[in-house]
């Protein structure tokens, strides 16, 4: 579980899928979430840590923590 203060809402696994998939994926499990509800994101693919920057950048919400481990790559996305 991640060290922010809220608690996740949703977990979404696109290990083993290649861009654009997990940032397509996200932009549905964003769309049932509600303000301020959270998404964590689990990929393998090394492009998603720019893309999931983007996503979050333009679709305007917060990516609160962005972090690898032993090649999987975690982002927590709070819906604004």
């Amino acid at each position: 579980m991640p060290q922010g203060t809220d608690v996740v809402t949703e977990e979404l696994d696109t290990r083993g899928l290649k861009c654009p998939i997990p940032v397509l994926k996200a932009r549905k499990a964003m769309k049932s979430l509600d303000r301020g509800q959270q998404l964590l994101v689990y990929a393998t693919d090394p492009g998603a840590v720019q893309d999931f920057a983007e996503f979050c950048l333009v679709a305007g919400h917060h990516l609160l923590e962005s972090s690898d481990e032993a090649g999987v790559f975690r982002f927590l996305i709070q819906k604004s």
